[in-house]
């Protein structure tokens, strides 16, 4: 019988144990986003962080930065806001307009402010064993859905499709690092069938709609969609969700599987980040 793996209900379990936490405390940990430009998805996902982070008691300020903003602005602000003790966690709404590099702009977060945790510093601790300041906010919020529902990691085989720098590479190396075997798919590779077939867990971060279908997966493996697309309105994940759930033993649905799980490990990672700073 399949089991829903449901975030929803994670992450609410999450931010209530937190929101008690944040109570206790005399300061509020605090998190600045910056936004640039008018993407409607950056600006739902802003709103939606936002929202939560009110909710459970972390002050939230949103910095908006119009289109053609030039990328010294923004570097500007970010050298402010890591000098700013009111401060303890930065993000940078991703993507970024084609003038900016996002590059430039994610090294020059402090890795003890960076609550998305992609700054080299961060990533490259990761790598080697050593716990960062913070871990990629999906990636951890994926470990933590599986670890809830004590599905074992040690010598499975995972298979992620997708090798983006927020998803797919930090999650592969948080997963090597609790045992499991790793193949990453991405979009040359050939094939494909073949390799997810073999997955005890399958991962999929592309973002196209219905691309994982039934005769792609392995009899009761675990399957993770990442991906959203909307379509005449409606959400859907890259799972063929309907045809495919009756043959796997836990599969998370889209949505409420990933996402809430997304945004409860960034507002656990700002009150972590906050926590470090008092301590300093």
């Amino acid at each position: 019988m399949t089991t829903i793996l449901d975030g929803k209900k994670l992450s609410a379990k999450i931010l209530n144990k937190l929101s008690e936490e944040i109570r206790k405390l005399d300061k509020k940990p605090s998190l600045a986003v910056i936004l640039v430009g008018d993407n409607p998805a950056s600006e739902l996902y802003v709103n939606l962080k936002k929202k939560a982070a009110e909710k459970i008691g972390i002050t939230s300020t949103v910095l908006t930065y119009p289109q053609n903003i030039d990328e010294k602005t923004v570097l500007d602000k970010i050298s402010e806001l890591n000098n700013d003790k009111n401060v303890d966690a930065i993000l940078v709404q991703l993507p970024l307009p084609q003038q900016i590099n996002s590059t430039n702009i994610i090294q020059a977060i402090s890795p003890k402010k960076d609550v998305d945790g992609f700054t080299p510093e961060n990533i490259g601790k990761m790598s080697i064993g050593v716990e960062p300041y913070a871990y990629p906010c999906t990636p951890k919020g994926i470990l933590t859905l599986l670890e809830e529902y004590k599905i074992n990691l040690q010598g499975k085989h995972v298979v992620i499709i997708g090798r983006s720098n927020i998803v797919g590479k930090p999650l592969a190396q948080m997963l090597l690092n609790k045992d499991a075997t790793v193949t990453i798919c991405h979009s040359a590779t050939t094939n494909l069938s073949d390799i997810t077939k073999t997955a005890d867990i399958l991962i999929s971060a592309v973002g196209k709609p219905k691309i994982i279908k039934k005769d792609m997966i392995k009899n009761n493996s675990v399957i993770v969609d990442v991906g959203t697309s909307k379509v005449d309105g409606k959400i859907f994940g890259d799972v063929d969700f309907e045809n495919l759930s009756e043959l796997t033993s836990y599969i998370t649905p889209v949505p409420g599987g990933v996402g809430p799980m997304t945004i409860a490990s960034l507002l656990v990672n700002t009150y972590e980040l906050s926590k470090r700073m008092r301590k300093n």
